[in-house]
C-alpha cells in the first residue's frame, strides 16, 4: 500500500504530530506564576494554534492537487482535522484561563494534562509508523490513546464531584466546571485521532 519512500502527505502528518507534541509539551510544562506569565502562556498557545491552521491550509491545498495519496485523501484530511482540533482545544483552555485570571493549576488539571501529553506521544509514534510503512503496528498506540482518554473521563467525573462538594463560590464553580469540560474535550479529540487511525487500519487490512 505504501511506497518505500515516505510521501509528502505522510511527512505532513509527522510534521503536524511533531507540532502537536511541541504544543502539548509547552502546554503541560510551562509554569504560570502570575498574570504576566499567564498572558505569555495564552499568547504562545495562540501562536501554536495559528501555525497549526497554516499547516491545515497547506494539506488542503496539496490534497486538491494530488493524483495519488498513500491512504485515502479523506483519511488524510480527517487525521489533519483531528490533530488541529486538539490544538484548538488547548488554545480554548489557555484563553479561558487568561479570561478568568486563574494563575495556577490544581491536581485535577495536572492529571488531565498528563494524560493528554501521553496521548500526544502515542499520536506522534503512530504518524511515524504510517510514514515508515508500519500501519500494522499503529493499533497498539490507538488503544493506548483510548485508555488515556478513559482516564480523563474518570477524572472529569471526580473533578466535578469534588468541585460541587468543596467550592462555595458559585462563580468559581462555573469557571472550573468549564475548565474541566474543556480538558475532557481535548482528551476526546485525542480519542478521535485513535478512532480515525483504527478506521484506516481496517480499510487497509
Amino acid at each position: 500500500m505504501f511506497k518505500k519512500k515516505a510521501d509528502k502527505f505522510s511527512l505532513y502528518l509527522v510534521d503536524f504530530a511533531e507540532h502537536l507534541d511541541k504544543t502539548v509539551d509547552f502546554f503541560v510544562n510551562f509554569k504560570v506564576k502570575d498574570t504576566d506569565t499567564l498572558r505569555e502562556f495564552a499568547n504562545t498557545i495562540k501562536q501554536y494554534e495559528s501555525e497549526a491552521d497554516d499547516k491545515v491550509h497547506q494539506v488542503i491545498k496539496d490534497l486538491n492537487q494530488a493524483f495519488i495519496t498513500p491512504i485515502e485523501r479523506e483519511d488524510i484530511m480527517q487525521l489533519t482535522m483531528n490533530l488541529d482540533d486538539i490544538i484548538d482545544g488547548m488554545e480554548e483552555f489557555s484563553a479561558m484561563m487568561d479570561i478568568y485570571q486563574i494563575v495556577s493549576s490544581d491536581d485535577f488539571m495536572d492529571r488531565f494534562t498528563d494524560n493528554i501529553l501521553k496521548c500526544s506521544k502515542e499520536i506522534l509514534a503512530s504518524m511515524h509508523l504510517i510514514a515508515n510503512n508500519g500501519l500494522k503496528d499503529v493499533e497498539q498506540h490507538a488503544i493506548k490513546i483510548k485508555e488515556y482518554e478513559s482516564n480523563c473521563d474518570d477524572l472529569y467525573r471526580k473533578s466535578l464531584k469534588n468541585l460541587f462538594q468543596t467550592e462555595k463560590d458559585s462563580i468559581k464553580v462555573i469557571q472550573y466546571k468549564e475548565i474541566y469540560e474543556t480538558l475532557e474535550e481535548i482528551a476526546d479529540y485525542c480519542q478521535d485521532v485513535a478512532s480515525t487511525l483504527q478506521s484506516i487500519i481496517m480499510k487497509n487490512a
